[in-house]
C-alpha cells in the first residue's frame, strides 16, 4: 500500500496505459480521480472518481481542478496519434494532436502546480518515440519530444518539494500499437519482426508502465526528479543488427 493516504488524478484513464495505471494506483491505496473525452467507462470501479473533460481545452481544466483540487499525484496520460508523415499532415491532424498531446499535458500542469502545495509527483508519459522516429507518424513523435522537454523544464522550475518525471514506454498492446502495424504492407510480419527486436521477446502490457508510475508517485521515488525513464523491453538497447532474425 505505497500509495495509502495520497490523492491522484490521471488523464486519459479510460483504457490502455491510463486504465492500467488507475488500477494499479488504487491497488496501492491511493484516492484515485480520472478523466476522459467520453462519458464514464465501463467497469471503471465505483470508488474512482470521473470527470469528462478534454484536456486539450483550457475551458474544461476547471472541471478537474474542482473534482481534485489538490492531488499528490499528476499523471498526464491522454493522447493520441495520427499515422502521417509531415507532407501528409493536414492542419486538422495538427490540431488534434499537438492539441492534446502538447497542450493538455501543459493545461494540467500549468493548472494544478499551484495547487500541489505540499509537492507531490507529476508523471509525463512521453514515449521512446521522443528519441528516435516512428515512420509515418511525425506529429506524435513531435508530440512525445515535448513532452520530455517540459517535464525537464517543470522539475528545474517547481523543485524541491514538487518532482517531475517522464515514462517512455515501447511498444505496448494497446490500440496505437495495432494502428502502427496497420501502416505495414504485411501486418502480421511486421508484428513478428518487431517481437523479435525485444529482448524480453514480447510487447509490453499497460501493467508495465503502471509499476513504475507507482513507483515515481511513491516516497521511494523522493530522489528521482527530471528524468525520462524508458520502459520498451530492451528494444531501443539493442543495435540495427538484430541476431533474433537469424
Amino acid at each position: 500500500m505505497r500509495l495509502m493516504g495520497k490523492t491522484a488524478l490521471v488523464t486519459g484513464g479510460r483504457q490502455g496505459i491510463g486504465r492500467g495505471i488507475v488500477d494499479a494506483f488504487m491497488a496501492e491505496g491511493a484516492s484515485v480521480t480520472a478523466c476522459g473525452r467520453g462519458p464514464r467507462p465501463d467497469g471503471l470501479p465505483e470508488d474512482c472518481g470521473w470527470v469528462q473533460a478534454d484536456v486539450s481545452d483550457q475551458g474544461q481544466i476547471q472541471a478537474l481542478t474542482s473534482a481534485c483540487p489538490a492531488p499528490d499525484i499528476l499523471v498526464n496520460n491522454a493522447g493520441v496519434q495520427v499515422e502521417k508523415t509531415v507532407a501528409d499532415s493536414t492542419d486538422a491532424d495538427w490540431n488534434l494532436v499537438i492539441g492534446v498531446n502538447c497542450r493538455g499535458a501543459f493545461n494540467t500542469c500549468r493548472a494544478f502546480i499551484p495547487l500541489m502545495t505540499n509537492g507531490g509527483s507529476i508523471i509525463n508519459i512521453g514515449s521512446i518515440s521522443g528519441h528516435v522516429a516512428d515512420p509515418s507518424m511525425a506529429l506524435y513523435n513531435a508530440s512525445k519530444a515535448f513532452v520530455h522537454g517540459l517535464t525537464r523544464s517543470i522539475a528545474v522550475d517547481h523543485g524541491p518539494g514538487l518532482r517531475c518525471n517522464a515514462i517512455c514506454p515501447g511498444w505496448i498492446e494497446t490500440g496505437m500499437l495495432e494502428a502502427g502495424f496497420g501502416l505495414s504492407d504485411d501486418p502480421a510480419a511486421a508484428r513478428r519482426d518487431a517481437l523479435s527486436r525485444h529482448a524480453t521477446r514480447r510487447f509490453g502490457q499497460p501493467a508495465d508502465i503502471a509499476a513504475m508510475a507507482v513507483w515515481l508517485a511513491s516516497d521511494e521515488a523522493g530522489f528521482a526528479t527530471g528524468q525520462l525513464f524508458t520502459i520498451d523491453g530492451g528494444m531501443t538497447a539493442a543495435s540495427p543488427i538484430n541476431t533474433g532474425l537469424f
